[in-house]
């Protein structure tokens, strides 16, 4: 084998082993991982020389893809259905205001043009969704405020991506009409809307109907669909990762057959694309170029976390239900990470004037945004009064993939209204070859016998027959019950 394939081979390696164990150390600092990742780049810069903005855009915009489908899959609609207006409203006016004032300082920062400081607003202008789902993944914050920006994060990309594109033309062709950009952004955000409503009950669909001869490969279809509902939609003309994100929150609201597999899958694999995203980020960065625009770096960063986002903020949430402590958490709550450092390849790409000074500037703002907002964000909800009680982690049954069969494990939540609530196992009559194989209870797995009583809120691992599970469900849940259900695995 060649000496520097088997190196790279042994460099990709490392990289992985070393991302996987920089997340214990970013959990225990509140860091978004993707610190230790850009910082594992610009390390391996001074050993490998790399610089294919191509590729790198190429992979970052994949790892995108799985990564928000990775959060809306797990995107509870219950959620963020009471504040879809203030996401949708951070994830647009916010944006553009947020990229508007950061643009103005950037133009007498650097001697800018107009054109290029507003292009420096809008790559950073985007709260990133792969560092707020890793920084707010695990903490208790207020359940509305963690909504608000996962949904917020998820679904502001469409608007970052319109703006840098939108300028950069405006810069290779200053004849071009504001107006037909003002005409595509409506056009993306509609095409990506429906589309990806469209394509996520497609997706459904065809998981919950194809058999497949073994259960492996259902994770790898639903990637699958994901990627193609970015394709499909990019094609023709439609924001692509707002499609993706849609997509996948139908597609995890759903009775989706496969899922506990899915998810399970799709959370690997996002990890995955963010180890190797953000290092192959981190290698595009020379250390040498970034000391000539330290203070600038700060003083724009500053700028950005003290006046551009908290004026965003507030001036896009005037008319919303949130009050002052609230809104003062979400300013600071503007995470960067993947997006803009991915939007700031765009410039390279397109070969546009003072790029690699953009790419410079946009590296520095994602670094102390991560250090300096991410490692607070803790702090600052303690000391607002805004977390709410740490949700309890209820033990989950480890499941096995047993070959090709046509037999499936459910998971069933039960309420107060459901007809299984206090009978035991003997007195319930479920379908033939349909077996309650597990409980949860609170904190404890309940091991179940002929004599268990199933109580309000417990959680039923079902082993049942596919063409049986529409009947398992309506003997222990009722009609009212159903929307508690979720498909978590499957065994095929």
């Amino acid at each position: 084998m060649d000496v520097s394939i088997a190196m790279l081979i042994f460099v990709f390696a490392l990289m992985l082993i070393t991302g996987v164990l920089a997340t214990k150390f970013s959990s225990r600092l509140g860091l978004p991982a993707l610190v230790l990742f850009l910082v594992g780049g610009m390390l391996l810069n001074q050993i490998i020389f790399f610089e294919d903005v191509h590729l790198t855009q190429f992979i970052g915009i994949m790892a995108l893809i799985i990564i928000l489908f990775d959060g809306g899959t797990q995107t509870k609609w219950n959620n963020i259905k009471p504040i879809i207006g203030a996401a949708g409203t951070l994830a647009t006016l916010g944006v553009l205001l947020t990229a508007g004032i950061t643009g103005l300082a950037a133009m007498y920062i650097f001697n800018f043009t107009l054109l290029e400081g507003m292009l420096l607003g809008a790559i950073v202008g985007s709260t990133d969704a792969a560092a707020v789902f890793s920084v707010l993944g695990n903490k208790n914050f207020s359940r509305r405020l963690t909504s608000t920006l996962e949904a917020e994060s998820g679904s502001n990309d469409p608007m970052a991506v319109f703006l840098t594109v939108a300028l950069i033309e405006m810069i290779q062709i200053p004849d071009s009409s504001i107006w037909s950009a003002v005409g595509s952004f409506f056009l993306q955000m509609g095409l990506g809307l429906v589309l990806g409503l469209v394509l996520g009950k497609l997706t459904v669909m065809v998981i919950n109907h194809i058999k497949l001869d073994t259960s492996s490969l259902y994770p790898i279809l639903a990637v699958g669909a994901a990627i193609f509902t970015y394709a499909a939609t990019d094609y023709l003309g439609g924001s692509g990762l707002l499609a993706v994100y849609l997509m996948a929150i139908v597609a995890g609201n759903s009775d989706l057959t496969y899922r506990f597999s899915i998810l399970r899958f799709n959370e690997g694999f996002a990890w995955m694309m963010q180890i190797i995203m953000f290092t192959l980020l981190g290698l595009l960065v020379f250390p040498s170029q970034l000391p000539s625009i330290i203070w600038q770096g700060i003083l724009l960063t500053l700028i950005l976390m003290f006046i551009a986002r908290p004026v965003a903020v507030f001036i896009s949430m005037i008319f919303m239900k949130y009050n002052m402590k609230e809104k003062l958490f979400i300013s600071w709550a503007g995470l960067k990470g993947a997006v803009p450092i991915v939007l700031a390849t765009y410039p390279i790409v397109s070969e546009v004037e003072n790029a690699g000074l953009i790419f410079n500037v946009v590296f520095f703002v994602v670094i102390i945004s991560a250090l300096v907002q991410g490692s607070t964000l803790s702090w600052l909800a303690t000391k607002l009064g805004l977390t709410g009680e740490q949700e309890d982690t209820e033990p989950s049954i480890e499941l096995i993939n047993l070959g090709s069969t046509d037999h499936e494990i459910m998971r069933l939540t039960v309420s107060k209204s459901s007809p299984a609530v206090g009978s035991s196992l003997t007195d319930i009559e479920l379908p033939e070859d349909t077996l309650i194989i597990g409980i949860t209870r609170n904190k404890d797995l309940i091991t179940p016998s002929g004599n268990t009583i199933i109580e309000d809120r417990d959680t039923l691992y079902v082993l049942s027959d596919k063409n049986s599970r529409s009947t398992a469900k309506d003997t222990l849940l009722g009609e009212a019950g159903k929307e508690h259900s979720k498909t978590i695995a499957n065994s095929p």
